[in-house]
């Protein structure tokens, strides 16, 4: 679980940096992109394999999805606009790995 959550943190210091990814989260959520496909699949494969492993070690429920985290994401990515959203965002991913 420790490594779904690094990657989790990590993705919101990297959305932080590249403002640009927030599309292509929401592309990934919302449906195929072909302009995003790529990405996408990368995105996706990691994620896949982190909840996976923390599935299989009981670390979190069996019924979480890859994609509802992804689309955790993709909601926190959505108001990166204010001042310290980056504090906030790593709040929410600590309550969500919780």
């Amino acid at each position: 679980m420790e490594a779904l959550r690094a990657w989790m943190l990590l993705f919101v210091d990297y959305i932080a940096a590249k403002q640009v990814i927030a599309p292509a989260l929401k592309g990934l959520v919302d449906g195929p992109s072909t302009l995003y496909a790529q990405s996408g699949t990368v995105l996706q494969t990691a994620i896949n394999t982190l909840v996976a492993a923390a599935v299989e070690s009981g670390d979190i429920s069996t019924d979480i999805e890859p994609i509802d985290l992804l689309r955790a994401l993709a909601g926190v990515s959505n108001f990166s606009a204010g001042p310290g959203w980056e504090i906030g965002a790593k709040r929410l991913v600590n309550i969500l790995i919780a």
